[in-house]
């Protein structure tokens, strides 16, 4: 049970996969936070409300009004909020109420963005766009979002016109920790010239993509190939074939970041090595700076 919160209006979630997140917030200023590894994969749809009762519980003395995001409304979250179609607002009008049995908590779910052909979703992101054109009126251009799942979103006069996901983080993850690679890619370290090198095979030549892989465990075992230089080329290796592929969306674009992370600092300089500027932005600022654009909305 946490302490009493003064002053608290509210409370900002962002509940994903792995983790949740919380904010007490005075309209938009960060009072409190919490955060737990009770992300949507290891919750039942009965373990919604009483993971968020653990984490924030005790912040408000009385009833208190919950905004979030993120995979907490998807089918297997606390309740599905439907995905509403592009070209929308990143925030469409409409949130989804959440069933509760705590009279105190009031929680509504940011809906997630689809997208019928190509097919695609995104939940959480969208709630991050929302906040980047809060803090950026007018901003016309491109948005990345690095992670398990990298997002492209085409962002024009305020709405979401189309987006693509890739599954480079998971790949990464999966290439280097359950195939023939862990024998050869480092866990951790670095080598900036191998993932330069990676990096302009992968955006050069995607169709080599798999023969690439292969490669650097041949040279692991040929050449000595340090596990370091292997990680950093394949991250290189999948990161330029997702340029390659995504080159439509940031081509002639203002683009930006989101994310402070290290893998977010790679996708900077990979477009970079393309003479493409990208602004970085700060992932905890955007995310708030959307949770709190719609509970504005909310409390009208």
């Amino acid at each position: 049970m946490q302490t009493p919160v003064p002053g608290i209006e509210w409370i900002a979630v962002d509940w994903g996969t792995t983790h949740l997140r919380a904010w007490a917030v005075q309209g938009g200023t960060v009072l409190a936070r919490a955060q737990s590894d009770d992300g949507m994969g290891r919750l039942g749809r009965d373990g919604f409300e009483p993971a968020l009762s653990r984490l924030v519980g005790g912040w408000a003395a009385g009833p208190v009004t919950v905004v979030a995001c993120g995979m907490v409304g998807s089918r297997q979250g606390w309740t599905e909020a439907p995905y509403v179609a592009v070209p929308c607002p990143p925030l469409p009008q409409g949130l989804t109420r959440a069933p509760t049995t705590l009279p105190d908590l009031n929680v509504h779910i940011i809906p997630g963005l689809k997208q019928t052909a190509p097919a695609d979703v995104m939940r959480g992101e969208e709630t991050q766009i929302a906040g980047f054109l809060a803090l950026n009126p007018g901003w016309d251009g491109v948005l990345c979002h690095p992670g398990t799942h990298c997002k492209w979103a085409h962002v024009s006069a305020g709405e979401v016109v189309s987006f693509q996901t890739f599954m480079t983080g998971e790949l990464f993850a999966t290439l280097a920790g359950q195939t023939v690679l862990r024998h050869s890619v480092a866990a951790s370290g670095w080598d900036e010239d191998g993932f330069a090198q990676g990096l302009d095979e992968g955006f050069s030549r995607p169709e080599r993509l798999a023969a690439r892989f292969f490669a650097l465990r041949a040279e692991a075992l040929l050449n000595d190939l340090s596990p370091q230089v292997a990680r950093a080329r394949l991250s290189g290796l999948l990161i330029g074939a997702e340029l390659a592929a995504a080159k439509p969306y940031w081509l002639g674009q203002n683009v930006a970041v989101i994310g402070e992370g290290a893998v977010a600092g790679l996708y900077v300089r990979a477009l970079a090595a393309h003479s493409v500027h990208a602004t970085q932005a700060v992932g905890e600022a955007v995310t708030l700076a959307g949770l709190t654009a719609a509970w504005r909305r909310l409390k009208g």
